[in-house]
C-alpha cells in the first residue's frame, strides 16, 4: 500500500533535508508526487522512499548530481551498474592518492631526508616530432594523454627519451605553454598531428624524480634551491625528459623522471 506524506515526514523517512529535498525537485531528480495548488504545499509518497535512500547513499559517496540522475534513471540494470563501477574506480584513484599524498607528508615532516642528488649535463640541439599548448596545470594528465596519444602514432619506430618543457607562465600564472616532443632525426619529414621544433642545446642541472608524482613538487623544491645556491640560471623552459614512464611500466612506483634545470655553465663546488 502506497501513502503520501508532507515533505516534513519525507524529510524524517529519508534523512534528506527539506532543503535538499526542494533542491532535487528544483532540478527534476526528485520531485513530489503532488504538489497543493493554493498552498504549494509538497508531498511525496512512500514508494519514494527507496529512490531517495538510494540518492543519499550516492550522494555520500560524492557522486556528481549528473551522475546520480543517470543511475536513478537508468532503464535497466547494466547501464546503472556501469555509472556505479565508473565512480567506484574513480573514488579509489582518489583513495590511492590520497594515501600518497599522506605518506609524502609524514616523510615531508620527518628530519634527516637524504639530500637530493644533482648532476650536471651538456644537452646538444636536436629537432623532435612536438605538440604545443596553453595548458592549465589542472589539466596537464588529460593533456599529456592526448599529446602522447599524437606522438605515440607517430613516434613508434623512432628511438630517443620524450619529455617536455614548460615556459614560466605555467608555474607562475597555472596556465602556460607545455611542449610534449620525442627527439627525430635532423632529415625527419612532417607529420599529421604535430609540429617539427628544434630544441637548442644548452647546459642544466638535473635530478631524477623515482616513482609517483604525488611529491614531484619536493624534488623541484630541492632542485630549484640548488640551482638558486650555486648555479646561474639561464633563460629558456623548464625540460622534463621521461626515461620510464606510464607506457614503460605498469607500477608509478618504478617511473623514471629527469627534471632539467637551465643554467649558464657547469659550477665549480668546493668541498
Amino acid at each position: 500500500m502506497t501513502a503520501t506524506v508532507t515533505v516534513g515526514e519525507f524529510s524524517r523517512l529519508t534523512h534528506l533535508s527539506v532543503k535538499t529535498l526542494h533542491h532535487y525537485h528544483e532540478i527534476g531528480l526528485l520531485a513530489p508526487v503532488s504538489i497543493d495548488s493554493s498552498s504549494g504545499y509538497r508531498r511525496y509518497g512512500t514508494s519514494q522512499v527507496e529512490t531517495a535512500l538510494l540518492i543519499r547513499r550516492l550522494r555520500e559517496l560524492r557522486m556528481p548530481l549528473p551522475d546520480v540522475r543517470a543511475v536513478v534513471e537508468a532503464g535497466d540494470s547494466a547501464a546503472r551498474e556501469e555509472t556505479l563501477r565508473t565512480h567506484l574506480e574513480r573514488m579509489e584513484q582518489e583513495l590511492v592518492h590520497t594515501r600518497d599524498v599522506v605518506a609524502s607528508l609524514r616523510e615531508l615532516l620527518t628530519p634527516g631526508r637524504p639530500l637530493l642528488d644533482v648532476h650536471y649535463r651538456y644537452i646538444p640541439p636536436f629537432r623532435a616530432y612536438g605538440v604545443r599548448g596553453q595548458v592549465l596545470r589542472s589539466e596537464i594528465g588529460p593533456w599529456f594523454e592526448f599529446a602522447y596519444g599524437l606522438l605515440g602514432g607517430v613516434t613508434v619506430d623512432l628511438p630517443g627519451t620524450s619529455g617536455a618543457t614548460y615556459g614560466d607562465e605555467f608555474f607562475t600564472e597555472d596556465k602556460g605553454e607545455v611542449v610534449a616532443f620525442h627527439p627525430v632525426p635532423l632529415d625527419q619529414p612532417p607529420a599529421a598531428g604535430v609540429e617539427l621544433v628544434d630544441l637548442p642545446g644548452g647546459y642544466f642541472a638535473i635530478a631524477v624524480h623515482a616513482g609517483h608524482m604525488t611529491d614531484f613538487d619536493r624534488t623541484y623544491a630541492a632542485l630549484g634551491t640548488h640551482v638558486a645556491e650555486y648555479c646561474e640560471v639561464a633563460p629558456g623552459p623548464i625540460r622534463e625528459l621521461y626515461p620510464i614512464g606510464p607506457g614503460d611500466v605498469p607500477d608509478p612506483a618504478d617511473y623514471r623522471t629527469e627534471v632539467c634545470w637551465p643554467i649558464r655553465q657547469i659550477p665549480v663546488l668546493k668541498g
